[in-house]
């Protein structure tokens, strides 16, 4: 049968993508200013004629201006087609043994789809009672390790202490840091790149940078393991990222005041989302992400969910173990959050209706 030789996986599943007038889109952890000034300017004056060009398959200018920004050599920095498209090329270049790799069982859902994909074999320790990840957990023999800090999609964030004994006692695999939030007021561990040769940080521009559409992403390493996701990345495909995107992303990371004051905003907005959606009875952990991870302990999360997208409003519901009574909230703009906070105020649990 044909059938039986070809893969079968369960595959990920995105965040809506709505488009519909006045709509509250607060579900994919989008950015909710636009992208710097700066980015526009550089778009408007793209040279269209070398579109019919390849790009450059080392992406260069993007790679220097990384490496100039975080103050690393240009040999310890990996770009690609969003933070989704770098970590895929890191399961295929570093967890290659037959030991299970690690990663929590409340995280990115796309680690246990990328796994099953590439046949590599994995278990998930449990956080804790508090969502928080157990670094003894992370102890016993395993074939790597990768976990989101801030944590998704609790927007949790482990201690630095505890990721640097994560990575003393795991020198011989490597260690993935998924830091797609750490700009919201996380500490990232490129701090700890210097001192350990198994530590793979990746970030990416679409959170913090406003540029979700443009898919960017990019990792940091010694430059042995940088070298060994380029030799994957040139066995795949040699021209990842387009002409557009290098573009782009050079010019975001040169608009550093834009930058800086868009991540003021959204913390200063997550802020008052704590304190409104406190007084509503929500509970959520500590986040240190553009979202909130909240529960009610009257409404029911599913129940609300679709009510809220009803109305228009879209948050994010999993429905998965130990968290299928929780909604994840993106942090919009102040405008939007009045919506959601009014619609709250209104929400009728039992009848599951608003009342203005």
């Amino acid at each position: 049968m044909i059938w039986d030789n070809i893969r079968k996986v369960t595959p990920y599943t995105p965040g809506e993508q709505p488009d519909r007038p006045g709509m509250v889109k607060l579900n994919t952890n989008e950015n909710p200013y636009p992208p710097s000034p700066g980015v526009l300017r550089a778009l408007r004056e793209l040279d269209c004629d070398a579109l019919r060009l390849y790009p450059d398959p080392a992406s260069s200018g993007l790679t220097k201006a990384l490496a100039d920004f975080y103050g690393l050599d240009v040999s310890q920095v990996f770009v690609g087609v969003g933070s989704d498209d770098v970590l895929a090329m890191c399961f295929l270049t570093f967890f290659n043994s037959q030991k299970p790799i690690l990663f929590p069982d409340v995280t990115y859902s796309f680690y246990d789809v990328w796994a099953e994909l590439f046949r590599i074999p994995f278990r998930r320790p449990a956080l804790d009672e508090e969502l928080r990840l157990r670094k003894e957990d992370y102890y016993q023999e395993n074939g790597g390790i990768i976990f989101p800090n801030p944590n998704a999609p609790t927007g949790v964030e482990a201690p630095l202490s505890d990721i640097e004994e994560i990575l003393k006692r795991n020198r011989d695999v490597v260690v993935i840091v998924d830091e797609a939030y750490v700009d919201f007021g996380a500490h990232s561990a490129l701090k700890l790149l210097d001192r350990y040769e198994n530590l793979v940080v990746v970030q990416t521009f679409s959170k913090s940078r406003s540029l979700a559409g443009m898919r960017i992403g990019y990792a940091f390493g010694s430059p042995a393991l940088i070298r060994a996701l380029n030799d994957v990345k040139y066995s795949f495909n040699s021209y990842t990222m387009n002409r557009t995107a290098l573009a782009a992303g050079m010019a975001a990371l040169a608009d550093r005041e834009y930058w800086r004051q868009t991540l003021d905003k959204i913390i200063a907005t997550r802020e008052k989302a704590r304190e409104r959606l406190g007084s509503l009875g929500f509970t959520f952990p500590d986040s240190r992400a553009n979202f909130l991870f909240v529960t009610h302990p009257v409404w029911r999360a599913e129940t609300l969910f679709a009510a809220l997208r009803e109305a228009d409003i879209y948050v994010r519901y999993f429905r998965q173990p130990r968290i299928d009574n929780y909604l994840r909230i993106t942090i919009g703009t102040d405008g939007e959050m009045e919506k959601l906070y009014h619609f709250l105020e209104g929400y009728d649990a039992k009848g599951g209706r608003i009342s203005l």
